[in-house]
């Protein structure tokens, strides 16, 4: 593609540099981030269930990597981007049906609220896995 010699001159788009900070931008950063890590949890869910069609020693192995220290460290990244993508995507449900919630108070009300369930979701549901 021929460059003009005015291209230098043309304005950038907007960058996260230049604008501020606010709890929607980190909101919807965040909702792709724990689509990202959903994805990659789900193949460790899914190699648990195969372990189980391959026998007991498959399943016994695969278990104790899942309930080593690291293991469980990605397990519950795994619930608390669970329970955030679940909150999030409740609220893009809203936007896109009654189409409430754009202004930017209530937008960072609802973010800040999205942050807070996933975390007490997911503490939630530790202590009920551990003390249940």
């Amino acid at each position: 593609m021929a460059s003009t010699p005015d291209t230098g001159q043309r304005p950038l788009s907007p960058h996260v540099s230049i604008w501020r900070w606010h709890a929607t931008m980190a909101a919807s950063i965040a909702h792709r981030v724990s689509g990202v890590a959903l994805y990659i949890g789900s193949a460790l869910i899914a190699a648990l269930i195969i372990s189980i069609a391959m026998g007991p020693d498959a399943y016994e192995t695969v278990l104790g990597l899942v309930l080593s220290i690291p293991g469980r460290i990605v397990l519950l990244g795994f619930t608390g981007a669970l329970s955030y993508h679940f909150a999030n995507g409740i609220r893009h449900l809203i936007w896109d049906g009654p189409g409430t919630g754009f202004s930017p108070g209530v937008a960072s009300m609802v973010s800040i609220f999205n942050f807070l369930f996933a975390t007490l979701a997911t503490l939630g549901i530790w202590a009920l896995a551990y003390y249940a």
